[in-house]
């Protein structure tokens, strides 16, 4: 990754760990297709070459957080730990923590390459 946006991500992820699970993720993410990074003051969006895919909206010592935007709910999953309707904008947000590597299952493996085909 010798993206000069993925470098200055590092400056918002700040523990190995997390850099770890970002990296991980992002890896997981291009098994779909192609993805830019594109860092922000207090987040880090992810987009295909037609939208934003997902949103690392926190990164702590041991975790990342990840935020899918879907246009309809997901209720039947074991994965998403909030899950925030957004009226105006026809937006549902699926909030995902990332502690391991693991935890990128088949079952987020599946809403990321539905986040990614839209």
């Amino acid at each position: 990754m010798d993206d000069p946006r993925h470098l200055s991500a590092f400056s918002i992820i700040k523990s190995a760990h997390a850099l770890m699970l970002f990296d991980h993720f992002i890896a997981e993410l291009q098994k779909i297709g192609p993805v830019s990074i594109h860092p922000h003051k207090t987040m880090v969006s992810i987009a295909n070459a037609h939208k934003r895919v997902a949103y690392i909206t926190q990164a702590g010592k041991n975790f990342i957080h990840v935020v899918f935007p879907f246009k309809q709910r997901y209720n039947d999953n074991l994965c998403f730990q909030r899950i925030q309707e957004v009226p105006k904008r026809h937006t549902v947000y699926h909030h995902f923590r990332i502690l391991h590597k693991e935890d990128i299952n088949d079952e987020v493996r599946k809403f990321m390459r539905i986040a990614y085909d839209g």
